[in-house]
């Protein structure tokens, strides 16, 4: 990915970026039909090794759009973001948000075999809801899992600006 234009809030900290992962709950996957840009939010799961190495984990049904559209182009983009909050201003250009974020670029990968689709679930249902999960051969076969095997990614962090004083108190 090109580098990010404001550096002072690219978040670099492991830990942080792990917070952001573990805070959103949903990502939106961007892909590409063709000439045509498709973006769908998705639940995910995830796994960050020690070298900061990043992988998500999605299911759904064995069929339909995305899915057709990833084998043909596994190239995807994911981006999420979490901590939003509105901000305002004394003129238009200072109203805003505050949020931290995580872009990611990557792979799309099916997972056929039975025992990585139920780790892949089991990863998945800790990240969305902390707890240990267990699945059965039967249960894998009725879902598609699908493995994006990140390439590069950012976070970033834009905080609340700082307050302003008064008129009255600047002059």
């Amino acid at each position: 990915m090109k580098g990010m234009t404001r550096r002072e809030l690219e978040i670099t900290d492991r830990a942080e970026i792990r917070d952001i992962l573990d805070k959103c709950g949903y990502l939106h996957l961007g892909l590409c039909d063709g000439d045509e840009p498709y973006v769908v939010p998705m639940n995910y799961g995830y796994e960050m090794d020690d070298d900061g190495r990043l992988t998500f984990y999605l299911h759904g049904a064995v069929w339909g759009r995305k899915l057709d559209i990833m084998r043909k182009n596994p190239k995807i983009f994911a981006e999420m973001e979490c901590d939003i909050q509105p901000f305002t201003g004394d003129v238009a250009c200072r109203y805003g948000l505050a949020y931290r974020s995580l872009m990611a670029r990557g792979q799309a990968v099916f997972i056929d075999d039975p025992a990585e689709k139920m780790r892949a679930l089991s990863i998945l249902m800790k990240t969305q809801t902390g707890g240990d999960f267990t699945f059965t051969e039967n249960l894998v076969k009725v879902v598609s899992i699908i493995r994006l095997d990140i390439s590069e990614y950012t976070a970033k962090c834009r905080p609340l600006p700082k307050a302003r004083p008064a008129k009255e108190d600047a002059e």
